[in-house]
């Protein structure tokens, strides 16, 4: 468990107090039987009330100071456990920001989401239950066989025999739980995939009757989730009746060899009753350690698959100049020759070639398929293109930091999202954006209007994906938020696709006119949205079968004129 070592360093000096404290707690737990004994053979016989008394008042302080012992050692455990476990939520969460598409893809996101959530809360679990039974059961084992050895070593060899078979059990049955519960966990990888697209898609399931086909759905991968989970409880739950067989027969072993013993002269009552007692700690003992292998396979997996994610290397990688040079161009974005496979067997974009000047505007249409998402992909570096190269300002992408790349991007993706926030926090979205240009960016998205009509204009709360308002109006909000920071390059993946033709042409006049200096990109399904760029790509199978004005392809593009004529007859709403 290397990750977690890693993550409780800092905390090695709070847990070594904690350890300390623990340890004395149990200590004086283990000096109880032995009062005990010494008042049943010692004290008793005498009849002295206050001896009796006193001894008496002695188990009951070493029972109150091994409870506040336990206390605030627990309560120290406590802390470091979650700060331990907020420790390693936080990094996993960055490093899941930084997954390229490729390594997204790779793990899937519900898989991720498992990862932060449940895989966390059994470490943040193991870490506290190490740091309180894993010090007492070990000392309580230790410490007992000790205490009974100097009572009575016969007796102890008779409890001591068992332990092996005790030992054994414990790392067979724990060799076979890793394994299994990296299983579970993969299942409920399966299930939070479809509890998430249920979720998403609730008003469409409700709208189409799907309920029914639903539920079916989530059944399969929920008896599948059993199944995996029954066959790894049935192996770990055959641990505590196994071991709680062989202490109950070393129980049953000891009573009767010691009664032999008290008969025969060669041991006392109270001795018997304090072994007793010794050897239920060492039972109670044996049963935590046994809970903690269990808890053991199931944190191991679990760290195993936070530190696939830990360690997994960040991409895209920033490669050198020399491996990637410039090119002399006044060009602002440059696709050269530029082909693309998400599986690496047939291409999803095929070279791939156009330039487009500072302040020009291209836009990308083709059927659903054709690759506009996927160019926009490439272009902004999710992927890596496969052969071929991505230019901006002359400089390969590759060479180019996230920073350097992203910095100066506005974006609004296909299936992009709204916080449960303002809307002026959902526009800023944590940037240093004064409250000024945001509303200059609604008033350019063609949001001005209707924020402003709303009772708590730009304060009014958005319910997360924004289902408190339309979808034309959830458009126009996301459109702000790319505009908000003054974007060298706005990309527009049919971010349009709900609004009526009049705002959209409202919104394309007030991109061109207020955005004069920013490069814009707009992929849309529209003929009506594309039609006034400076270039248009009509992509089909992921290739160019057409390239110029919207009078060009009018003329040379059949795919083209099949568009605008199947939308609108040739003609547009300007």
């Amino acid at each position: 468990m290397k990750l977690l070592a890693r993550y409780l360093r800092p905390f090695y000096g709070s847990m070594l107090i904690g350890l300390i404290i623990k340890i004395m707690g149990t200590l004086v737990e283990l000096v109880i039987p032995y009062i005990l004994s010494h008042i049943v053979d010692n004290v008793v016989p005498t009849g002295e009330l206050k001896a009796i008394l006193f001894w008496g008042a002695m188990m009951l302080g070493c029972a109150l100071l091994a409870m506040i012992f336990n206390i605030v050692a627990n309560r120290m455990a406590s802390r470091v456990a979650r700060e331990g476990a907020r420790a390693i939520r936080h990094d996993l969460f960055e490093s899941t920001m930084r997954l390229s598409g490729r390594q997204t893809d790779h793990f899937t996101v519900p898989s991720l989401e498992s990862r932060l959530t449940s895989d966390t809360y059994n470490l943040h679990h193991f870490i506290g239950v190490m740091q309180r039974l894993g010090v007492r059961a070990p000392i309580l084992l230790l410490g007992g066989i000790v205490v009974t050895m100097a009572l009575d070593p016969g007796l102890t060899l008779v409890m001591i025999a068992i332990l092996p078979l005790i030992a054994l059990t414990v790392w067979l049955l724990s060799s076979r739980g890793i394994p299994l519960y990296t299983k579970v966990h993969r299942a409920v990888d399966g299930m939070v995939r479809v509890v998430r697209e249920d979720v998403q898609g609730i008003r469409v399931i409700l709208a189409l009757s799907k309920q029914k086909y639903e539920q079916e759905r989530y059944d399969k991968v929920n008896r599948a989730l059993v199944d995996v989970e029954k066959k790894a409880s049935i192996t770990m739950a055959a641990t505590n009746p196994l071991i709680s067989m062989f202490l109950n027969l070393g129980l049953v072993a000891v009573i009767v060899v010691g009664a032999f013993r008290v008969q025969g002269g060669l041991s006392e009552p109270g001795k018997i009753i304090a072994f007793i007692q010794y050897f239920m700690l060492i039972s109670n003992a044996m049963l935590s350690i046994t809970r903690i292998f269990v808890m053991y396979s199931k944190s191991a997996a679990s760290a195993e698959r936070i530190s696939e994610i830990l360690n997994t290397p960040h991409e895209p990688t920033v490669h050198r100049e020399e491996q990637y040079p410039s090119k002399q161009t006044d060009a602002h974005i440059t696709f050269d020759n530029v082909s693309f496979s998400y599986n690496g067997r047939c291409d999803d974009l095929k070279n791939i070639s156009f330039s487009l000047p500072h302040g020009g505007t291209l836009g990308i249409i083709g059927a659903t398929g054709s690759g506009k998402t996927t160019l926009l992909s490439c272009l902004m570096r999710f992927y890596d293109v496969s052969s071929g190269a991505v230019y901006m300002d002359g400089r390969d992408i590759r060479t180019m930091t996230k920073d350097e790349l992203h910095g100066n991007l506005g974006v609004v993706m296909q299936n992009d999202f709204i916080v449960r926030d303002t809307i002026a926090e959902n526009i800023r979205f944590g940037r240093d954006i004064s409250n000024e240009d945001i509303r200059r960016a609604a008033r350019i998205a063609q949001a001005d209007g209707f924020i402003s009509e709303l009772a708590d204009g730009y304060d009014h709360v958005l319910t997360a994906k924004g289902t408190n308002v339309s979808g034309g109006q959830r458009q126009r909000i996301l459109i702000a938020r790319a505009l908000a920071g003054y974007p060298h390059l706005l990309l527009l993946d049919d971010s349009s696709s709900a609004l009526d033709y009049r705002t959209d042409a409202d919104l394309r006049t007030a991109i061109r006119t207020e955005l004069t200096d920013t490069t814009v990109v707009v992929v849309a399904q529209r003929v009506s949205s594309v039609q006034h760029s400076d270039l248009i790509l009509v992509l089909d199978e992921g290739a160019v079968v057409g390239a110029g004005r919207h009078e060009e392809l009018l003329e040379t593009c059949d795919i083209y004129r099949e568009i605008s004529e199947s939308q609108m007859g040739g003609g547009f709403l300007e």
